[in-house]
């Protein structure tokens, strides 16, 4: 895997954390992140987070809990936070917002790189496709995905844009008037993703967003 920058970040970090403990054997942990540096001071509200929780809340029907974390653009401080999130607390899925154009401050998809050990770009690639159908400079974003691998723990994070309406579309993806699916958001490819790396059987809300599975991956329906 490509590691472009590599920043002096301390691991250990994830040593203090507290392991979340699940409700279930099949509850999704996950990290949400937001990088802003006016709002981790309070110079505005985060919208990231509060965008983040309401899109999962709608589309997973499977048990899941959150963890969440207001930061900085600092890319040590980015990749502490993923690794604690990871290593430390255990998360199946890290969502990251903001920090992912092309400013000298946005420097999220580097401090990603730097923890990932897989690097899974069909998400990024996936993102901008969506975007390009609303915005021309969906080109200037650099969203990257990457799987971090522990000892006995792996988690896929993705890098999403900053803005709550970008944020549904990416994750989402493009409906026609008729509901028929233009454009698949990047969300139905994640539980998949999950199950391989190892993690809970997330299970969504067909008609918000359609996880797929291949047929040998379902489970059988209840009832």
């Amino acid at each position: 895997m490509r590691r472009p920058i590599v920043f002096p970040f301390n691991d250990s970090i994830a040593m203090t954390a507290t392991r979340i403990a699940r409700s279930h054997p099949d509850e999704l942990i996950v990290g949400l992140v937001s990088v802003s540096d006016r709002a981790s001071t309070g110079a505005y509200q985060d919208q990231g987070l509060p965008a983040l929780r309401e899109w999962l809340g709608g589309a997973l029907v499977s048990p899941w809990q959150a963890v969440d974390r207001l930061i900085p653009d600092e890319p040590a401080r980015i990749s502490e936070t993923l690794i604690e999130l990871v290593d430390g607390c255990g998360c199946d899925l890290v969502l990251t917002t903001g920090g992912t154009g092309p400013a000298r401050r946005d420097v999220t998809p580097e401090a990603t790189l730097a923890v990932g050990t897989k690097e899974m770009p069909g998400f990024g690639e996936q993102m901008r496709q969506i975007s390009l159908r609303f915005v021309p400079t969906a080109i200037l974003s650099r969203q990257v995905a990457v799987i971090r691998e522990a000892a006995d723990h792996a988690a896929l994070i993705v890098n999403l844009p900053g803005q709550p309406k970008s944020i549904r579309e990416t994750l989402e993806g493009l409906k026609g008037e008729d509901g028929a699916v233009l454009v698949p958001g990047i969300f139905a490819a994640i539980p998949y993703c999950i199950d391989l790396i190892g993690g809970p059987y997330a299970e969504t809300r067909p008609e918000v967003i359609a996880a797929f599975r291949p047929k040998s991956a379902r489970r059988p329906a209840q009832g």
